[in-house]
């Protein structure tokens, strides 16, 4: 987490409404490039990007984040009437104007960024699918996910879930800023919904730049899944980081900075 950053830049923060009265946290750089929308992972919030936002911003883009419903500083809404995530997201960018954009998905928010790709593919510049299992429903990919993930590894704690080995043998005070964002974070209080059962047919049609990114030490979506799921994608490109595991953006922040900065040209 021992990231050199740019000098400190400013952002708007508010809460957008979604509909049904549902307000999300939204944080906003602002400025006159392109934008990019940053999705944050299940155990997180948008409080997860400080590390990124910063170089975004200074490298010329107006950079947006948010919490999804339940997580840090949005609310919760009714669970009975959720609509998907991706609905959300359309109806916050919509508020804020954005007819086009780059979107980036961590996780769980790679998840939600697919479904938006499939729905609204004509609002992208570009998409980064950063450590997620991307929400696929074929069953040869749900095989696979069940051989990869047992049920008893959701009973492994948050933290070695998501930080890898290096990271966690390395940098126990990173270890416990993570946990503390975590803690304030509001993990699966809201389920996810989704417009789409994303299949691979979805994927092939993808005809905007895609930067499918992971971890060499990433137990939920390790190597093997992110090259499968480039191969799939016509417009895709390939990064594995060394030495991160499940949250690049955290573990290894200078280096999943400069393989986005590099992607998004």
């Amino acid at each position: 987490m021992n990231a050199a950053l740019p000098p400190s830049r400013s952002r708007h923060e508010a809460l957008v409404d979604v509909g049904g009265g549902v307000r999300l946290w939204v944080w906003d750089t602002g400025g006159d490039g392109p934008a990019i929308v940053l999705l944050h992972a299940s155990a997180g919030s948008g409080e997860c990007w400080d590390l990124q936002w910063p170089v975004f911003a200074e490298a010329g883009y107006r950079v947006i984040g948010y919490s999804r419903r339940g997580h840090f500083g949005s609310d919760d809404g009714d669970p009975a009437t959720t609509t998907p995530a991706s609905t959300d997201l359309l109806r916050l960018v919509d508020t804020l104007g954005l007819e086009r954009f780059h979107l980036i998905g961590t996780a769980a928010g790679g998840m939600v960024a697919t479904d938006f790709a499939v729905s609204y593919p004509q609002r992208l510049l570009g998409f980064v699918i950063s450590s997620s299992i991307v929400g696929l429903v074929d069953d040869d990919y749900q095989a696979m996910l069940q051989r990869l993930l047992p049920p008893e590894f959701e009973q492994l704690p948050h933290d070695f879930r998501e930080l890898g080995p290096s990271y966690r043998a390395q940098c126990p005070e990173g270890v416990a800023h993570w946990n503390a964002k975590l803690a304030r974070s509001g993990v699966d209080r809201v389920p996810l919904r989704f417009a789409n059962r994303v299949r691979w047919a979805d994927l092939q049609r993808f005809d905007f730049p895609v930067l499918v990114l992971t971890g060499d030490a990433d137990l939920y979506a390790p190597p093997a899944n992110a090259r499968l799921i480039a191969s799939r994608i016509p417009s895709a490109r390939l990064a594995i980081l060394p030495g991160s595991g499940h949250s690049p953006w955290w573990e290894v922040p200078e280096l999943y900075n400069r393989e986005i900065l590099n992607f998004l040209g």
